[in-house]
């Protein structure tokens, strides 16, 4: 079975009429082999990547199975990010938009607790949540789940790979087991088919192929950089393209801190995301990056799901993904509406069986160019002997002039001013001071990256 039309399948006139104003006329194929399932009250395994239609596959047969007269929770939706729960919790709340009597709340942390147990105690029927959260509402009793009908696990490998198993665990065990349990995973690892064969009962399983959706309109470009290198490369690739917004992707928390502390350091208006940054902070990252408060994010995979922000003019590839299809989600963030966008790699040696991958994936030969600079020593920092280009010396001096503009305003500069004319009397003119001093702050800043480098 491939696609059908909404029509042809069992969705009130009230679910059709919202899907047809969203402009959907045709399922995709996992809609088309799940809502079917879902609706007829059989336990289920859709083995499915983001892109495919999901969200809507366990969505409309869930609206449907809610009895409106009812104003308990019937429906459960455990999602393994803040950004996930929003998404399928918006995504939901269109469904509905013509559906009366139906309600649908989503739970997470990083927002005020009062807010959401407000909206519980309103009743609703649907709650998408967070495992920590959800359990974090149940222990409060402001979270019943005793009439609960469907259970669904949205990317339940993701749930896993984050440690939430616990939690899953502990919330099942307040469920009904007398109730209907779905699960959504990228991949059929060990650990879903244990979870499934201890909480399902004799599911469906439906696997379905992601179709390609391979950008065609993104310049894609490699550097073979060193790795010892690879910092030094991205200050380079920055400072000449000058991006006002872009994403640099790392594969772990630990290199996304160390990225974000040099290039901090360096003047650059960056911040990183990753899973253990609390979501209160990612939030006034995520605000300050869409208003252009900051333009370069520094961010896992993980953290990044739900990022939608156009205008992103880069895509840096730090290190490149093991997994091919996480590479084109990736670039896809750049060149929307429209608009080319640019994704560039910096790829080592030993990453160049991935960079294969990625060829033999998306089809599309990864054009590979020269670093800038790079039959010379690029950005050499050796205070004695080397001067660093004169590029980045004035991308360095602009951020830092910043700086002194915004001193000049707010500071109290009296002291400072009277010992500095005294010291220029005796010595030399302003501009010598000034031009020393900014040399000494640019080599210092360098030293503190020097000693922030572990690679």
């Amino acid at each position: 079975m491939n696609k059908l039309k909404f029509e042809e399948l069992n969705l009130s006139k009230e679910v059709l009429k919202s899907i047809s104003k969203m402009g959907f006329q045709n399922t995709t194929p996992i809609q088309a082999q799940a809502i079917p399932e879902i609706i007829l009250g059989r336990d289920l395994i859709g083995q499915a990547s983001t892109g495919t239609g999901k969200t809507a596959a366990f969505s409309l047969p869930a609206i449907e199975k809610i009895d409106v007269k009812n104003k308990s929770v019937q429906v459960l939706i455990l999602c393994p990010t803040r950004e996930l729960a929003i998404q399928v919790g918006v995504e939901i709340n269109k469904f509905l938009k013509h559906k009366k009597g139906i309600k649908a709340l989503a739970v997470y942390g990083g927002q005020p607790i009062n807010k959401q147990i407000f909206g519980l105690q309103r009743g609703v029927q649907i709650v998408i949540g967070t495992p920590g959260r959800t359990m974090d509402h149940i222990k409060r009793g402001t979270l019943q789940l005793d009439q609960l009908k469907l259970l669904v696990l949205d990317e339940a490998d993701e749930m896993l790979n984050m440690g939430f198993r616990p939690d899953i665990e502990k919330i099942l065990k307040f469920i009904p087991q007398k109730r209907q349990t779905v699960f959504f995973s990228a991949t059929m690892s060990p650990e879903i088919l244990k979870l499934t064969k201890r909480y399902q009962n004799n599911p469906k399983i439906i696997k379905v192929k992601k179709d390609k959706n391979i950008p065609t309109d993104i310049n894609q470009i490699y550097f073979d950089v060193d790795v010892n290198k690879k910092t030094d490369a991205l200050m380079d690739l920055i400072n000449i393209n000058n991006p006002k917004l872009a994403i640099v992707f790392c594969n772990t928390k630990r290199k996304v801190d160390q990225i974000t502390k040099i290039l901090s350091h360096t003047g650059y208006r960056a911040s990183g995301i990753h899973g253990d940054i609390k979501q209160t902070k990612r939030d006034k990252i995520m605000s300050k990056f869409r208003s252009g408060k900051i333009n370069i994010l520094v961010a896992t995979d993980v953290a990044a799901r739900g990022i939608d922000v156009p205008n992103i003019d880069i895509i840096f590839n730090y290190q490149l993904p093991e997994d091919a299809e996480i590479y084109v989600h990736r670039i896809g963030r750049t060149g929307r509406a429209g608009k080319a966008g640019t994704a560039l790699s910096l790829i080592s040696r030993k990453e160049l069986y991935l960079l294969r991958n990625i060829k033999r994936y998306t089809k599309i030969d990864i054009i590979e160019q020269q670093l800038p600079n790079s039959n010379k020593s690029n950005i050499s920092f050796s205070p004695q002997i080397n001067i660093p280009n004169y590029k980045y010396l004035e991308k360095r001096a602009h951020q830092i002039f910043g700086r002194i503009k915004i001193s000049l305003d707010e500071d109290e500069l009296s002291g400072y001013l009277k010992i500095m004319n005294k010291f220029i009397d005796n010595n030399s003119s302003s501009s010598n001071v000034a031009a020393a001093l900014l040399k000494m702050i640019i080599d210092f800043d360098h030293k503190k990256i020097q000693r922030s480098k572990l690679y």
